[in-house]
């Protein structure tokens, strides 16, 4: 009797997909302008018992906004602490 060692090429060939359509538009977009009285979402909130959502009251920097928070009050947000 004899052992037939030939495997068959039943393997799936690989296709790289295109996904440039999904990313162009993030690519060379302008920073986003934040503008007073708008709500934002907080990446990460100041205190457990605080909303997840700030409002921006002014600009006090090129990165830096005073917000409220509500059940925690006013804090000092970088524009990286929200989107």
């Amino acid at each position: 009797m004899q052992l037939n060692s030939h495997k068959p090429n039943v393997g799936v060939q690989l296709k790289s997909q295109n996904l440039g359509w999904l990313i162009k538009p993030y690519i060379n977009q302008p920073p986003q302008e934040f503008q007073p009285d708008t709500w934002v979402k907080l990446l990460e909130l100041p205190s457990r018992f605080s909303f997840d959502e700030a409002l921006l009251l002014c600009q006090i920097s090129e990165d830096d906004w005073v917000a409220w928070i509500p059940d925690h009050g006013e804090a000092v947000l970088h524009v990286s602490e929200f989107c």
